[in-house]
């Protein structure tokens, strides 16, 4: 059981997708969860493992959730209303369930932020540097392009010597870099503006930008796709080197990875100048009415409609218990 659930983190890992390692540091009876409990938590909510159950579930998930965004740890502690603020300490949530037969939990979150997946589309010297420098700080590389090997390109974990972009597996993870410097630009930004990349960045002159720019508008592609396109490629540091050139993209991926991961939204296309009117943000969460807990509502697995609203709750027990009185629990508790 301990092996799959490794197995499991060694998984995401090796496919670069994140994930939230949740520990129980402590546990004050009675509780479910002892300490040493471990889950896995993926950024679609699922949840491997145990660390609790009906009320500390939900709470760790939601956690989770909020420490794949902002990549910060949190140690939460879990327990009931009276408890709560009785020896506060810096930097631990407390969260209090009002569900549990009064019981203590507290719980490391760890998020596992994926590290960048770089694609460079090309085979000349600014090619060659951005692998060095990708493959020296740790990101997953693939490797595209025509007279391209192994040997020489030997930090790229994934090397293609055809023009198939299909074979590149590209997540919203993915930055891409187009390179090839005049060979095969075209039909690879085509291909990389379709993909779910958040950056697709292109190094060209001026005067070759504009004409794949005319070329991409003549194709298949939306403004919306072509908008994407980061150009000129990398930061404006006076870049003239190969490395240099490599240097200044790399740092505006990372620039660009930690605006987005303490914003919580998607980094804005540099080419694009049109402001759009922000559409309300909808709502996330709710608030159980029989025990107060916060409740995540995408992923609430019991609710209950009454009288043209919709209720949600952290557990079976609490919907039973509102079908039969709802007048009992709505007076001055609503959904937010």
């Amino acid at each position: 059981m301990q092996t799959d659930f490794y197995d499991e983190i060694q998984t995401l890992r090796n496919h670069g997708n994140p994930f939230v390692l949740a520990t129980v540091v402590r546990a004050e009876k009675p509780t479910s969860a002892k300490v040493g409990a471990k889950a896995i938590v993926t950024e679609d909510g699922a949840l491997t493992g145990w660390i609790g159950g009906s009320c500390a579930e939900p709470t760790v998930r939601r956690e989770a959730k909020k420490a794949l965004q902002d990549g910060q740890a949190r140690l939460l502690r879990l327990c009931p209303a009276e408890k709560m603020g009785q020896a506060p300490q810096e930097g631990v949530i407390e969260v209090a369930l009002t569900c549990i037969s009064g019981g203590t939990l507290e719980i490391y979150i760890e998020p596992q932020l994926a590290q960048p997946h770089l694609v460079v589309i090309g085979h000349l010297a600014t090619a060659e540097a951005l692998v060095r420098l990708g493959h020296a700080m740790g990101w997953r590389l693939s490797l595209m392009g025509l007279e391209v090997s192994s040997e020489r390109f030997p930090g790229a974990d994934h090397v293609f010597d055809h023009l198939d972009f299909s074979k590149v597996a590209v997540t919203k993870h993915t930055q891409i870099v187009v390179a090839s410097h005049g060979n095969y630009d075209e039909d690879m930004l085509v291909a990389a503006l379709q993909s779910e990349a958040p950056y697709v960045a292109f190094i060209a002159s001026k005067t070759r930008t504009n004409a794949v720019l005319q070329y991409l508008r003549e194709a298949s592609l939306t403004d919306e796709q072509i908008s994407r396109l980061k150009y000129p490629a990398g930061l404006d540091i006076g870049s003239v080197t190969p490395e240099e050139i490599a240097l200044s993209i790399l740092a505006e991926i990372v620039q660009r990875r930690r605006q987005q991961s303490s914003t919580g939204m998607e980094h804005k296309s540099p080419t694009s100048n049109l402001e759009l009117p922000m559409a309300p943000k909808p709502e996330t969460e709710a608030i159980d009415p029989v025990c107060g807990m916060t409740v995540e509502i995408a992923a609430a697995r019991f609710r209950s409609e009454y009288e043209g609203t919709t209720y949600y709750f952290c557990a079976a027990g609490c919907k039973r218990s509102f079908d039969r009185e709802p007048q009992k629990y709505i007076q001055g508790i609503f959904p937010r």
